[in-house]
């Protein structure tokens, strides 16, 4: 995908004088970890001429390190870096660009950990920052809308998708000109926001847009130049049309989906963007006959980082075995899922993030459902323990597993 040497070296040169950070899709997760320390170094050192732009530099990097490889340490350092740049800053554009790399680097700790608090302090450091400077204004534009796109998540209201949808279609025309990175991630989020809403609300003009909207996106971008948008706008294609090959119940769709989930995680190697590859495993687990190993090997990247992607890996994981032990009727298999289940609970540091605890709740009334069914019983635990798993990720602002908690909920047998 990419030599070394000289041209790595170029690169590098060329990108720190560029606003342009499209490159980085081009370098594996540890080179971008060394570029972001030896940028945090330099915008420390006295003999640094723009403080302000370098740390905010590193600030970016090391959000993008964060959103590929899951590292809890990343975001922090991505939001420190981005105050280091927002004290150096000497003019009021210098300023609202350090504040909006911090509002970034909190979306990305929310997208990747939940946490509705990150989205509250993002838009009041996004409400601060102020500049007359045109490509500024449009960053500006384009951090509201994402942060609005968040907030219609977690209130899942279809008003506020609407309102969501109609900002980010207005800040698309000014990020275009300006900032045409940050437009793919904007185009990227508004598909996102659409598919979703086509997925809950079961509507297959909101599916056909996000589609369009994908497709041409996918043809805009190189895989030689912009590999990971590719990856992402080709893995939320597949999304897409697998659900509304499932609304119609055609295999052909399906199929064509599962070819698209494949082209995606071909766009880079493993080490390339590690968490990108475990949410488009993730994502195509929506066919239940997709192959577990993959979902196995999403758990080992994830475990001990607190991310919803690891969660929802490590619920997909647990289920698929226990239907396969509940559909040999095997008991003694049970408790031994059960037993590690209770093992990861015991060995577990500190206090559990809600995540981390609703995910180990599903688990256990998973289990007790399985349980109760081979042996002809009530589960009469289990509605209680996933309607508190629920609440506790609703909270946290995490509805995709809430959902599967109340999805579960449903399919509970009613008592006579």
């Amino acid at each position: 995908m990419f030599e070394f040497g000289k041209d790595l070296r170029r690169l590098f040169v060329q990108a720190r004088e560029s606003e342009d950070l499209g490159w980085l899709e081009l370098i594996s997760v540890n080179l971008l970890a060394r570029e972001a320390k030896s940028l945090t170094t330099d915008g420390g050192r006295v003999s640094c001429s723009q403080p302000s732009q370098t740390w905010r530099r590193a600030s970016i990097l090391w959000r993008e390190h964060a959103r590929r490889s899951g590292q809890p340490e990343s975001i922090t350092k991505a939001l420190t870096t981005a105050e280091d740049a927002l004290k150096a800053a000497k003019s009021d554009d210098d300023r609202a660009r350090a504040l909006l790399a911090g509002a970034q680097a909190l979306l990305v700790r929310f997208d990747l950990y939940g946490d509705r608090d990150a989205v509250v302090q993002a838009a009041e450091m996004a409400r601060d920052a102020t500049s007359k400077r045109l490509p500024t204004l449009a960053s500006c534009a384009g951090i509201h809308a994402r942060i609005r796109a968040r907030q219609a998540r977690i209130s899942e209201k279809k008003e506020d998708r609407q309102d969501a949808a109609a900002l980010m279609d207005a800040a698309l025309h000014a990020l275009t000109k300006h900032n045409p990175v940050e437009a793919d991630d904007l185009r990227l989020d508004s598909a996102a926001l659409a598919l979703e809403g086509g997925i809950i609300q079961r509507d297959a003009r909101l599916l056909d847009q996000a589609g369009r909207d994908l497709t041409a996106l996918v043809e805009a971008s190189s895989p030689d130049q912009r590999p990971l948008t590719r990856a992402r706008a080709l893995a939320l294609c597949a999304a897409g049309l697998s659900a509304l090959a499932a609304m119609a119940n055609d295999e052909a769709a399906m199929k064509t989906g599962h070819e698209m989930f494949e082209a995606a995680a071909d766009q880079f190697f493993l080490d390339h963007s590690p968490l990108d590859w475990v949410a488009i495993q993730v994502a195509r687990s929506i066919d239940a006959s997709a192959p577990l190993e993959p979902i196995r090997q999403s758990v080992a990247l994830t475990t001990g980082q607190g991310t919803i992607l690891g969660a929802l890996a490590l619920d997909l994981m647990i289920s698929r075995e226990i239907e396969a032990a509940a559909a040999a009727g095997d008991l003694n298999d049970l408790t031994k899922i059960e037993t590690r289940v209770r093992r990861r609970l015991a060995e577990r540091d500190g206090v559990p993030s809600a995540i981390d605890w609703a995910v180990d709740q599903i688990a256990m009334a998973r289990l007790m459902i399985a349980r109760a069914d081979l042996m002809g019983s009530d589960p009469d635990q289990a509605a209680f323990v996933l309607a508190e798993a629920a609440e506790a990720a609703q909270d946290h602002g995490v509805p995709v597993l809430a959902d599967r908690a109340k999805n579960l909920m449903l399919a509970l047998p009613v008592r006579a």
